[in-house]
């Protein structure tokens, strides 16, 4: 371990000591390719597994450089844990160590998840592939309410933030509204109350926790290139629009692509939101399955870098002027308003995809038996998963035994 130690001098507690050195462009490909690989958990454990290993066991950063790293990125529309990495890897290895370590990271995730799009369009349409997503839906479902939970108790300190909530989680239910707006209406309304406007230059109450993860038939293997086009137009969008965890996509690709595009059933819309959640990396490579459904390779290969290429510009170019301005009252209030609007339109995507996942007694046993074990055991995400496409093998042709295909 000491060899990967690049500090100049050590560290004190408060990380106010020499910045550590420049680390070579293939030390942090080879760490970020490991991470990409065996990185589970969500955001919140990808960033912490960071601090624990570029801070506490190669010295690669400090302690403040890692603690301006997250919250820079909280700031920042894209996935908190793909921001994380590319500003790690721009603070140890300039413009091009952010390039390399930020593929890096995300290139394992994208192998594995358009693997399984390929499985999936080939044997999607066996009655075998029905029962395991019959048993997995569900659990989706808990998946996402459990997240949503722990996200939460990270950043709801106030009863605006509440109110926020409900309204988004009705405008989500009811209207179906654009994401975009319900976040921009929320933070703005944040910005108002918690900010300076009004109330004079006195800055609110640091934040607890995360910044908000504000926003949100199968294809042929050849696409047009005009689908490819709009493929990548609408992550590049949806990549714009995400702040923090990669849950809140989901509301706004199942409004783009179920909804509007038409381009996926709302059965295998759930389907690629699983693989998200069950593949390491972050939850947004989801987005690599969705494009492998639609366009075949192609398309799961412009989806990618759609979704994360504004990762890149925002750290690249944003980030410094963030740096500058992160503690602005304002800035912070915007970031409150929005982390309510968040948790309200999670909860309301929940209701739109429960209303297919959850469709009879053995589903919603499924669904509530999962979020008990993810309360009470902390079950991995890839563990229940697994034993709930058991449990859909074995159950489902049972309760329907001539297996006809959902579409």
């Amino acid at each position: 371990m000491g060899e990967d130690r690049a500090t100049s001098s050590t560290a004190c507690e408060d990380g106010a000591a020499a910045t550590p050195a420049r680390v070579p462009l293939l030390k942090l490909v080879r760490y970020f390719l490991r991470l990409g690989t065996l990185g589970f958990g969500g955001p919140v454990a990808l960033c912490g597994l960071m601090e624990r290993e570029l801070v506490g066991e190669k010295g690669w950063l400090t302690r403040a450089e890692m603690r301006d790293a997250i919250a820079v990125s909280q700031s920042m529309p894209g996935p908190l844990a793909i921001q994380v990495g590319i500003f790690a890897a721009y603070m140890r290895g300039g413009f091009w160590g952010a390039w390399a370590g930020g593929w890096a990271f995300i290139l394992p995730n994208f192998l594995i998840v358009a693997a399984l799009g390929a499985l999936y369009v080939h044997f999607g349409g066996l009655a075998w592939m029905t029962a395991v997503f019959y048993g997995v839906s569900p659990v989706v479902i808990a998946l996402i309410l459990h997240s949503c939970w722990r996200l939460s108790k990270l950043g709801m300190e106030h009863w605006l933030q509440w109110a926020i909530a409900v309204v988004a989680f009705l405008i989500t239910v009811v209207f179906k509204a654009e994401v975009a707006l319900v976040f921009i209406g929320a933070g703005l309304v944040g910005l108002l109350y918690y900010g300076t406007p009004f109330r004079g230059a006195r800055s609110p109450a640091p934040l607890s926790g995360l910044a908000p993860p504000v926003a949100g038939s199968l294809a042929q293997h050849v696409a047009a290139p005009s689908l490819l086009g709009k493929l990548l137009l609408f992550f590049l969008k949806a990549g714009s629009l995400t702040f923090g965890s990669g849950l809140v996509i989901v509301p706004f690709l199942e409004k783009g692509i179920v909804q509007e595009a038409g381009w996926l059933s709302p059965r295998d819309f759930l389907i690629a939101v699983a693989i998200g959640m069950m593949s390491p990396g972050p939850v947004v490579i989801t987005a690599t399955f969705v494009g492998f459904l639609v366009a075949g390779f192609f398309g799961s290969l412009v989806s990618t870098i759609g979704i994360f290429l504004p990762s890149f510009i925002f750290v690249l170019i944003v980030a410094p002027i963030l740096m500058r301005h992160r503690g602005d009252p304002n800035v912070q209030g915007f970031i409150r308003g929005t982390y309510g609007a968040a948790i309200g339109t999670i909860l309301g995507a929940c209701v739109l995809l429960g209303r297919i996942a959850i469709g009879d007694v053995l589903t919603a046993v499924i669904a509530i038996a999962a979020l008990g074990l993810l309360f009470r055991f902390k079950v991995s995400n890839p563990v229940l998963i697994a034993a709930a496409a058991v449990i859909g093998l074995v159950a489902y042709p049972l309760i329907r035994p001539h297996w006809v295909m959902v579409r």
